[in-house]
Parts: structure tokens; sequence; C-alpha cells
């Protein structure tokens, strides 16, 4: 069952969809939305079970790519260019896959279309395990995530999806703040999200692959199921970044993201 996903229109021209990657939002590509909203018309979206999008029981590629078409469908799009980093990356090459028709080239961020050993492990259970009641701040939720989760990056990105629960909505005086994304189902499902997209392809239409010089996220081996289900695939790569190349080094990622758009 499809789920109405929350979304964020800007920028006039041929429609473009943004999607972000695991405990993201719409929010995590906003600055290259700014970047490429002069020429393309900019649908950044919060796909299930995060950011401000339904939550479901629901959660594998097939399931977010039909999200993903119900949104085209809702909005008139017959057509459209998908760019995702991370899982919004694989998102992008589902609805390739399965829905070829409908898509007119899409951009992955540093993510190959394979199946990944789970990498999100230690954040998983640092979320599930912050206790939130007497939290009254950002800073204090931030303390308590440091005892699972070291980096301050990461904490910071993961505590974007905690949201203070309306008045109205308190039962209880000690809990006032939630997270936002649904971290029980994606906990449950999350080997479906570190599995590769289905469809035995090929897409046909032209892919953009773009990976972080120090991210190894695709790899040389990873090329070999890259052609066969992308033969029109090409890959750039950023040197001085890692994963999160959309914000290290937004501007060189917008310019490549530009010169494929326009071809």
């Amino acid at each position: 069952m499809g789920v109405e996903l929350n979304h964020r229109i800007s920028g006039q021209g041929e429609p473009l969809i943004l999607l972000h990657g695991l405990f993201g939002s719409l929010e995590n590509l906003g600055g290259i939305a700014r970047r490429l909203e002069d020429n393309w018309q900019i649908h950044a979206l919060d796909e299930r079970n995060h950011g401000s999008s339904p939550h479901s029981d629901e959660m594998n590629y097939p399931a977010m790519a039909a999200d993903i078409i119900a949104y085209m469908d809702a909005q008139g799009l017959g057509q459209a260019t998908i760019l995702g980093h991370s899982m919004g990356g694989k998102v992008a090459m589902q609805v390739a896959l399965s829905y070829p028709q409908r898509v007119k080239a899409i951009i992955v961020a540093d993510i190959a279309p394979v199946t990944y050993h789970p990498r999100h492990d230690d954040i998983l259970e640092g979320m599930k395990s912050l206790d939130l009641n007497g939290v009254k701040s950002r800073k204090q939720a931030d303390e308590r995530l440091a005892e699972f989760v070291e980096i301050p990056g990461v904490r910071q990105f993961l505590l974007k999806n905690l949201e203070r629960i309306p008045a109205e909505e308190q039962t209880d005086s000690d809990i006032i703040f939630r997270w936002r994304l649904n971290l029980p189902v994606i906990d449950a499902h999350y080997q479906n999200l570190a599995d590769a997209p289905e469809g035995d392809g090929p897409f046909e239409g032209p892919v953009l692959f773009i990976k972080g010089a120090d991210s190894a996220y695709i790899q040389e081996k990873h090329q070999d199921t890259i052609r066969r289900l992308f033969p029109n695939a090409e890959l750039k790569i950023i040197e001085g970044t890692g994963h999160w190349l959309h914000a290290e080094k937004a501007d060189t990622f917008a310019t490549l993201c530009r010169r494929f758009l326009e071809q």
C-alpha cells in the first residue's frame, strides 16, 4: 500500500526528484535543490517512515519505488529525472528498473546496486537505547546519545529526527521529545535497506554515479553489476569527500549534476 509522501516543490523547468538517505529527510539535499532550482522544478521528498511522511509497517525498495510513482501520478508527472543519495539512490535505481518508462535519467550519489553488510548497527542501537525520559533540550539528548554514537557530526544529523511533542499530545511530563522517523520499522526491516534493488534490468536511460573518493560504497568490484543493470552509466569521483559528498562539496556535486542534466 503506497503512502502519500511529504514534499517540497521549488523552481521551474523539467522535474527533478530528490531522495535522501537513511535516517534523513528532504532537508538533507536542500543545498543541492537551491543550486539547481534555477533550471529545474525540484521535487524534494520525505521517503516513507522518514521526515514528515507517513509511517508504514512495510519497508523495502519495491514499496518505496511505488511511493515515488504514486507521487508522480498525483503531481501529473509523466516522466522525471531522479537524484538519490545512499538509500535514496537505491530507491532511484529501483524506480528505474521497475518503471523505466517513467524515468528520464537518474543520478546516484555514493551507492551501488548491491547488497551491503550491515553498517548502521551501532547507530540503530544508540537511537533505540537513547532514554528520552527527562530530556528537556537537544543538548541533553546529544549528551546522552554520545554514549552510543561517538562522532559529533553523526549525532547532529541523527538528532534532526528528534521533535518536540505538541503539548496536547504529551501524556508524560517527563517525555517531551520523540523520534520523528519510524525507528522500530526501520530497525526491523534494516536488512531490506541493505539489500540490492530488485530487477534484472537493464535500464537503458542515462545514469550518473557520483562517488566520494574517500568512501567505500562504490567499489571496482561493483562495476560489472552496474554495467549489467545500467549499461549507459558513467561514474564521476569527487576528491576529498566521503559518503556525504553532496554536503561536503556541494558546489562540485551540483556542477556535475548540472552538466549531466543539460546533456
